[in-house]
C-alpha cells in the first residue's frame, strides 16, 4: 500500500478539545431546553450547524453557529494540543499533509498559533465544501489540492462521521481512539491509541522525516 500524503482531522486528533466543546454544547442545549446527552452524541466530526438542524429544526442553523462560536471562544484557552501532536507535525516537514476539519478557519488557526502547532499549506474547513462529513467531499478536496490520489492518502480521524467520510472518499482510514472506542470506529482500516502510534505507522510506510 502506497501512502503519499496524510490528512488529519483537528478536534480530538491534533487538539484536545472535547472538554471545551462539551461545556459549550451542554450550555447551549440547556439554554434551549434540549437533552444535552442526545445533542452531544451528534456533534462529533460534524459541522455545528448540521448538528443544530438535526436536534432543533425550528432554530436558524447559521445564527446558532455564531452563538456556539462565541461560547467556544470564551473557553478557547482550555484547548491544548493532543500529546505528541507538535512532534508529529514537525516530523512531517517537507512531506505532503493537510488538515481536514469541520471546525471554523478562524478558530483553528488561532489555536494552532497560540499552541505552537504547525499549519500545513493545505487546509480544508467546514465552509470549503457544500457537504460536510460524513460526506467524502472534504477529503476528496484535500487530496485534489495536494495533487495526490485519494487512495494514497492516509486519514487520521477520531469520530465515526470522519471515518465514514474518509472511507467514502477512497482514503486509508486510521481511527485514533481519543474520543471513541475501536468498535465505534469499526469502518477504519485500523485503530491506534496515540499520535506516537500514528508516527510509527507513517514511518513504517516510509512517510515523514522530510519526505514521502
Amino acid at each position: 500500500m502506497k501512502i503519499s500524503a496524510v490528512l488529519f482531522d483537528v478536534d480530538g486528533v491534533l487538539l484536545d478539545s472535547a472538554g471545551a466543546h462539551r461545556r459549550v454544547w451542554d450550555a447551549w442545549s440547556a439554554a434551549r431546553g434540549l437533552d444535552p446527552e442526545k445533542v452531544w452524541e451528534l456533534t462529533f466530526g460534524r459541522r455545528p450547524e448540521d448538528t443544530v438542524r438535526d436536534v432543533a429544526a425550528h432554530l436558524d442553523p447559521a445564527a446558532e453557529r455564531k452563538a456556539l462560536d462565541r461560547l467556544l471562544t470564551q473557553g478557547m484557552d482550555d484547548i491544548q494540543p493532543v500529546e505528541g501532536a507538535r512532534e508529529l507535525l514537525e516530523s512531517l516537514s517537507g512531506s505532503p499533509w493537510a488538515i481536514v476539519t469541520s471546525g471554523s478557519r478562524d478558530f483553528v488557526r488561532a489555536r494552532f498559533a497560540a499552541t505552537g502547532l504547525v499549519l500545513p499549506a493545505v487546509q480544508v474547513y467546514a465552509d470549503d465544501v457544500r457537504h460536510a462529513k460524513p460526506a467524502p467531499d472534504c477529503f476528496a478536496l484535500a487530496a485534489s489540492r495536494l495533487g495526490v490520489p485519494a487512495s494514497e492518502c492516509l486519514v487520521v480521524e477520531d469520530a465515526p462521521a470522519g471515518i465514514q467520510a474518509a472511507v467514502a472518499a477512497g482514503c486509508v482510514a486510521v481511527g485514533l481512539t481519543t474520543t471513541h472506542t475501536e468498535d465505534a470506529l469499526g469502518q477504519a482500516r485500523m485503530c491506534v491509541s496515540s499520535l506516537a502510534d500514528v508516527r510509527s505507522l507513517l514511518t513504517s510506510y516510509g512517510f515523514g522525516a522530510g519526505g514521502s
